[in-house]
């Protein structure tokens, strides 16, 4: 993803895409919030090249990876703060989420489980 705030549009859209690809049309209110979340924060604090990658097992994972090996925080904002929701908001969203360090960077992730019908 460039390091460009349009980007973050442009993952949402193709978020959108892929979960109706899938049949997880149930799905796409919550998970582009998410995405909209952890690309913003890779672009806003970390480093290029960002990636996006979504995942579908049992559950929904939503990875975004960047150069960057600096620790999300995740922060209560007050009222009048105009930003620090972000990671907020993807715990409340998110069955679980988390980050993971490698050689490179890292990457944070979000899990939703998929309701199959019965």
């Amino acid at each position: 993803m460039p390091v460009d705030p349009a980007a973050v549009s442009e993952a949402r859209a193709w978020t959108t895409r892929q979960l109706t690809r899938w049949g997880l049309d149930d799905l796409l209110f919550t998970t582009e919030l998410i995405v909209s979340e952890l690309v913003t924060n890779a672009i806003r604090y970390g480093r290029p090249p960002a990636e996006l990658c979504l995942i579908r097992h049992d559950v929904l994972v939503c990875e975004v990876t960047d150069s960057s090996p600096t620790q999300p925080r995740l922060r209560r904002a007050a009222t009048t703060d105009e930003g620090g929701r972000g990671l907020f908001l993807v715990a409340q969203l998110a069955m679980r989420w988390g980050c993971r360090y490698n050689l490179g960077g890292k990457t944070i992730w979000a899990e939703q489980l998929i309701e199959f019908p019965h």
